[in-house]
Parts: C-alpha cells; sequence; structure tokens
C-alpha cells in the first residue's frame, strides 16, 4: 500500500490493450504494466515514486485515469 498516492484507472481503459501499453510507455516511474492478457495494471511498489507529471492523465478520455493525493486530503489529479 502506498502512502502518498494511489491511481484509479476505469475498466475501459485498463482493457484497452493499446491504452495499457500507452500507459506503461508514458510513465517515467513504471506505475503501469501491461498484463499477460493485455491489461493495464498498477505496480503497486512503484506508486510513491510518482512525480505528478501527469503524463498518464492525456490516455484516454478526461477522468478515466486519476491521481489521488493521499497526502493531500484525497485530491484527484484529472483530465478536466
Amino acid at each position: 500500500m502506498s502512502l502518498f498516492i494511489d491511481v484509479k484507472v476505469a475498466p475501459e481503459i485498463a482493457k484497452d490493450t493499446a491504452a495499457a501499453k500507452k500507459l506503461a510507455e508514458v510513465c517515467p516511474v513504471g506505475i503501469f504494466e501491461v498484463s499477460p492478457q493485455g491489461q493495464s495494471q498498477v505496480v503497486e511498489p512503484n506508486l510513491d515514486e510518482c512525480t505528478l507529471c501527469e503524463l498518464c492523465l492525456a490516455i484516454g478520455t478526461p477522468g478515466q485515469v486519476k491521481v489521488i493525493k493521499l497526502y493531500d486530503d484525497n485530491r484527484v489529479l484529472a483530465r478536466s
């Protein structure tokens, strides 16, 4: 369990192989990986490495990927 950050990916993005690959590609700290089934998975041990670069937020439509700041009253970073 992370201390600082949580990430939520909407099921329609998580199940989309192309989107899963994009998430894994854009994240500079390896928070996302592609499962053998081609779905996006969050690599929990890497969550607290998040640099808040917001590159993952550009995948999918607004709100499908959210970064939750656990240290800031669960403030959500999401593309609007």
